[in-house]
């Protein structure tokens, strides 16, 4: 890579990589540090072909998201992930329920399954229709609708709590790197 290269590369990375980073951390199921190794990766990767990109960040995710698929093919088992718990001094109503919903749903997204997760991911985080979601992931529309469905009901099954947060409630919830996914009854 030359040096234009090489500086609009690390301006583009310095620029987009914080929402890039809160994408692929949400596409592993809340893991940090398998976040931070996922972008690692897809921006290794775009690195290499830096010239040859139009959209950079339209790049960039879709290399996040075909990574992800990548390790749902992968025959060993999932590990799981470790949670903290919520604290146990009060800070204040909305903030420790703000806190104890982003606990909830941190432990719920990462239950589910990797194409589970990446479905809702890319539909309510990326606020993407189910058309693109479909092409980004290599399935049909249908599987989309049908991925999304079951999810949802999983997390229901998984954070009943979540089902009582209304859309009014969720506007009122701080903004942070987990906000939570509108759950539909």
């Amino acid at each position: 890579m030359d040096a234009e290269g090489l500086e609009s590369f690390r301006l583009f990375v310095e620029s987009r990589s914080s929402a890039l980073l809160r994408t692929a951390v949400l596409l592993s199921g809340g893991d940090r540090h398998a976040g931070e190794d996922l972008l690692q990766n897809a921006l290794a990767r775009t690195a290499g072909r830096w010239r040859h990109i139009d959209e950079p960040e339209a790049y960039v995710r879709q290399v996040l998201y075909r990574q992800q698929i990548g390790r749902w093919r992968l025959k060993w088992p999932r590990r799981e992930v470790s949670v903290a718990e919520p604290p146990d001094r009060t800070v204040g109503p909305d903030a420790a329920s703000a806190a104890e919903l982003r606990v909830v749903m941190r432990a719920a997204l990462s239950r589910l399954t990797a194409r589970q997760r990446s479905v809702l991911v890319l539909r309510y985080f990326e606020d993407l229709p189910e058309a693109e979601v479909a092409a980004l992931l290599g399935c049909s529309v249908g599987t989309v609708r049908s991925t999304t469905h079951r999810s949802l009901a999983r997390l229901r099954a998984l954070a009943p709590e979540l089902a009582a947060l209304g859309p009014a409630d969720a506007e009122q919830e701080p903004s942070s790197d987990f906000s939570p996914v509108e759950v539909r009854p």
